[in-house]
């Protein structure tokens, strides 16, 4: 049976703002987390994005702070971009609507001086990046006394990012007494590790088998040989608009990103596509987050920066124009569809020397990506020579990778000074040179 939010001990306020934002039945991490968040134990969460877990934590964080009190923060939600901590303030802002609690969010890309003003005003809840909220804290603007939750969102993905020191320091100055809600899309050694550190007999609560994408999403691999050709295959792809709604592709690089842009730019104009990437400013970034998300645009090309904390409820197809290296943003990135009990189509695109990692995703999440033929229409280009090399070298560092004893094609790509060891040692051995010559006769006749 559908467990509805009228269920749960929430107060009228709150459930007139959920009917507000359209939300009727509870998702599974809603149904499972908010009953002990709101008994006030620690939680830890194993859930991917589009599963609803924002809301799973701060309806109950609203609930237990009903009202604005004071000048300090009582609740603190650490998150590893600033776009999914823009995307939390703004959830919390839509839950809290019929409350008068204050939040604000802090994250990098610009000043801090409207931020640091905003707090100084006083604050219920505080969403930000550990680096920000780091240097407010430090600069001596937030005060933690009076902390009652403590969430660290996406915990596996701030850890990737290298962000551990400043969420330890977090750790050393907020209240000993205070309640932890942890999540993450995958359970590895580190998170069990910072788990232990941070939570106090945590209820664990899993959704889905870990790091498994959603159901309602259908996956489909084409074996492309090269660039030119995933160029050739995302016009096919492209040709038939009626079943794609709402777009992102995910490419590896900037400059990738920026050169299928530039190609879906001739295809469709400026109307119809946008890029995010880490070198467009904050404000060209929030434009393009915000016009995608209000359907101005219908193609987002973007890079990993993008994939987590971007809420977009009706993307229909993602594309992975390039395979994630970091094999678990695979499951952020198709992630971004199928949210919510709606389906999605999530389309990869694999050279030769990116199904190493397809086999790691498979891997981890546990199942085979169904292989897709590549349409007849779509021109099969010749692989450069420069791109087929850089294909056998990376075979060849993924051989090592798992082989340390393998010996590729590649294995004497030494450095200059290398080299001239090597060369040394051979003239060395051979003291002669082809024509018979002593091998330093040439050397001797060039210098009289």
């Amino acid at each position: 049976m559908a467990v509805t939010f009228e269920d749960f001990n929430f107060n009228r306020q709150i459930l007139n703002a959920i009917a507000d934002a359209g939300y009727t039945e509870a998702t599974p991490i809603q149904q499972k987390a908010i009953p002990p968040i709101l008994n006030g134990q620690d939680v830890m969460g194993i859930a991917q994005t589009g599963t609803g877990k924002t809301a799973a934590y701060v309806l109950p964080i609203i609930m237990r702070l009903k009202y604005a009190q004071g000048d300090n923060a009582r609740a603190i939600i650490i998150a590893p971009t600033r776009e999914l901590a823009m995307q939390i303030e703004e959830n919390a802002k839509q839950f809290a609507a019929y409350t008068d609690l204050r939040v604000v969010s802090v994250y990098g890309g610009l000043g801090p001086k409207t931020q640091i003003e905003l707090i100084n005003k006083g604050v219920d809840i505080i969403v930000g990046t550990p680096g920000r909220f780091m240097d407010i804290y430090l600069a001596g603007h937030i005060v933690t006394k009076t902390l009652q939750v403590l969430v660290l969102d996406e915990a596996d993905k701030m850890m990737d990012m290298g962000f551990m020191p400043q969420i330890n320091r977090i750790l050393e100055v907020v209240p000993v007494k205070r309640q932890n809600l942890l999540f993450s899309a995958t359970m590895s050694d580190k998170i069990h590790q910072l788990s232990n550190n941070f939570l106090e007999f945590p209820t664990i609560i899993e959704v889905t088998p870990q790091a498994t994408p959603a159901q309602t999403v259908n996956q489909h691999l084409y074996h492309v040989p090269n660039i030119k050709t995933k160029i050739n295959l995302l016009k096919k792809l492209l040709d038939e608009p009626d079943d794609i709604k709402k777009l992102i592709v995910f490419c590896k690089t900037r400059a990738v990103a920026e050169d299928v842009y530039k190609f879906l730019l001739r295809k469709f104009g400026e109307k119809d596509v946008k890029v995010l990437h880490a070198n467009k400013g904050q404000n060209t970034r929030i434009n393009s987050i915000n016009s995608f998300k209000n359907d101005e645009v219908k193609i987002l090309v973007a890079t990993d920066v993008a994939s987590r904390g971007i809420d977009v409820s009706d993307v229909s197809h993602v594309i992975n124009f390039d395979v994630p290296v970091v094999i678990e943003d695979y499951v952020h990135r198709i992630g971004r569809t199928g949210r919510a009990f709606q389906s999605g189509e999530a389309i990869t695109f694999a050279t030769p020397s990116e199904e190493y990692y397809v086999h790691k995703i498979e891997k981890l999440i546990r199942q085979t990506i169904p292989i897709t033929g590549i349409p007849d229409e779509v021109f099969i280009e010749a692989t450069p020579y420069e791109e087929k090399q850089d294909q056998a070298k990376e075979i060849d560092m993924q051989k090592r990778r798992d082989d340390p004893d393998f010996k590729g094609a590649f294995h004497e790509k030494k450095t200059l000074n290398q080299k001239l060891k090597f060369k040394a040692a051979r003239e060395k051995a051979q003291p002669s040179s082809r024509h018979g010559k002593p091998a330093g006769a040439k050397k001797f006749r060039k210098k009289h």
